[in-house]
């Protein structure tokens, strides 16, 4: 499965921003060809595989944010109460 995350735009140079993932402690590059609005520095966006997919507006970028922390700590207390991984085999 993949996932589309929301990411910051650090910096911009021609059609590849910069954009800062987990609190700023990553950065990564983006291509900026797929979108349909202007962006600027501090601006939100959807990443996926590379590709900032949409802009987004800052309340949306938390709440998704949000989600996905969730999601990572009910994933971690699962872990905690069983030993099974889906990723073991049987």
């Amino acid at each position: 499965m993949c996932l589309a995350v929301p990411t910051r735009i650090r910096e911009i140079e021609g059609e590849t921003a910069v954009c800062e993932v987990h609190g700023g402690q990553t950065h990564v590059e983006a291509s900026l060809l797929l979108l349909d609005e202007e962006v600027a520095v501090g601006d939100y966006v959807l990443l996926h595989a590379g590709f900032a997919l949409r802009k987004l507006d800052e309340s949306e970028a938390a709440e998704t944010l949000a989600l996905f922390r969730e999601l990572a700590q009910s994933v971690g207390e699962m872990g905690e109460k069983s030993s099974y991984s889906p990723f073991e085999r049987r």
